[in-house]
């Protein structure tokens, strides 16, 4: 029987300072073991999300060394993004790969989340396959008011933290931690800096509006780059392919005369996800197979 393979996938709230990406990027390194497979810092969103991979103790490990790292280096008091964010350390998920369960994941999940709580002093949620409560399964759900309404979560009987004080901690806001099936994490640039387009696009493919199955969408303004960007997660990358949502946002820009500028992949994705397609037909020309899953399997 191969070996187990867990992947985590923590976001970051800095996009910007390419020193303290860098060492967060080295505290998972200094692990032995695990493998950093990429690492997407984006400056609009001021976010930044690292993907490693290795057996469960490692994973484990390696994400309690990133959390440290994390909580040293960023502060929540300068943070402006265009990306809805908890805290420094916003989500730090854990993926089952091989010969690993989700009930195993969200196992590791609950530790680390009581660790990083008792360790560092910041309020912790478990969402996904961790969480304590259906209400609580969902990001969007626990991240409602996001940092700037944190202290009024906390004074909610219903919102006390899983772990850790239920304590605004300013420098630190506070942290998800959890676990979850493969999640593709992709955006499209369109063209334009029209916003509404983006939105409207984005309101037109996500499930939550009557979208394409398991598609969460929203429509940014990238600044810096003078675009905007539907910004996506294909939460089942079976139901809702990158090509169907590819095509789906390219048609939908189209009718509104705005071309498809390009395409990005944050992190990892199984080859699946691109279902037979060309990674060029899709906007991703430059896709290397080190984002593929398969690569590290």
């Amino acid at each position: 029987m191969a070996s187990p393979l867990l992947e985590c996938v923590p976001n970051v709230s800095e996009g910007r300072d390419q020193r303290v990406i860098a060492a967060i990027a080295d505290a998972v390194r200094a692990i032995p073991g695990a493998t950093l497979a990429d690492v997407h810092a984006d400056p609009d969103h001021h976010r930044s999300v690292f993907t490693f991979l290795g057996s469960p103790p490692v994973v484990e490990q390696a994400a309690l060394a990133l959390a440290a790292a994390v909580l040293a280096h960023v502060d929540m008091r300068g943070h402006h993004g265009i990306h809805p964010r908890l805290g420094s350390l916003d989500v730090l998920p854990f993926v089952p790969l091989r010969n690993v369960t989700l009930e195993d994941a969200a196992a590791i999940a609950g530790r680390v989340g009581r660790a990083i709580g008792a360790t560092h002093g910041v309020p912790v949620y478990l969402y996904g396959a961790a969480a304590t409560s259906p209400e609580r399964h969902a990001v969007r759900n626990i991240r409602r008011g996001e940092y700037d309404g944190l202290a009024l979560r906390f004074a909610d009987p219903a919102w006390q933290p899983d772990a850790g004080p239920a304590v605004f901690v300013p420098r630190s806001g506070a942290v998800m931690v959890g676990a979850r099936d493969v999640l593709v994490a992709y955006n499209i640039w369109l063209d334009s800096r029209n916003l509404d387009a983006a939105r409207g696009i984005a309101r037109a493919v996500r499930e939550s509006s009557g979208g394409l199955p398991a598609v969460q969408a929203l429509g940014m303004p990238l600044e810096r780059r003078g675009v905007v960007q539907v910004s996506m997660n294909l939460l089942d990358y079976r139901r809702t392919s990158i090509p169907r949502v590819y095509d789906a946002v390219t048609l939908g820009a189209a009718r509104l005369g705005i071309r498809v500028a390009r395409a990005e992949l944050v992190g990892l994705a199984p080859r699946a996800a691109l279902d037979g397609r060309a990674p060029e037909t899709v906007g991703l020309p430059d896709l290397a197979d080190s984002q593929y899953l398969e690569t590290y399997l």
